[in-house]
């Protein structure tokens, strides 16, 4: 599994909005000159998190964005899976039920389904408030 550049950025600004909230949207050109990332980039992730509803949107001359919720209540799973999709390792995995016409004889599959539950436990236990406080070392196996 790889997080794209997409996943990594989705998080990093999604931190900048917690970070720096006061109240007040935050543009997303004030995002960029502090993380150092393309605003047009970061105009390209906003939709995904839009879609997850994990953001704000206030349009007009005073718009930006915030978090939809609090730092708490939001995981990097819930970040990553907006940003990159589906986090399953192998494509046969991606509906439910599986529609493989080999799963029920596949030896590797569990395997597969193995890593899946400990990767979407992990980014399940992680917040954006618990990076912020830095307690993801907490996390770590």
């Amino acid at each position: 599994m790889r997080i794209s550049t997409k996943g990594r950025y989705a998080i990093k600004l999604m931190l900048d909005l917690a970070t720096n909230d006061n109240g007040e949207p935050i543009r997303l050109k004030d995002v960029a000159r502090r993380q150092e990332i393309s605003e047009k980039y970061l105009e390209q992730i906003i939709p995904f998190l839009n879609r997850g509803n994990l953001l704000s949107a206030t349009k007009g001359h005073m718009g930006g964005y915030r978090l939809a919720k609090a730092p708490s209540e939001i995981t990097v799973r819930e970040i990553l899976e907006s940003a990159e999709g589906s986090l399953v390792p192998v494509s046969c995995m991606d509906n439910t039920p599986n529609l493989c016409k080999k799963c029920e004889d596949c030896i590797t599959l569990p395997i597969y389904e193995g890593l899946y539950d400990v990767v979407t436990k992990y980014f399940d236990s992680i917040t954006l408030e618990d990076i912020i406080n830095r307690q993801v070392s907490e996390f770590i196996y």
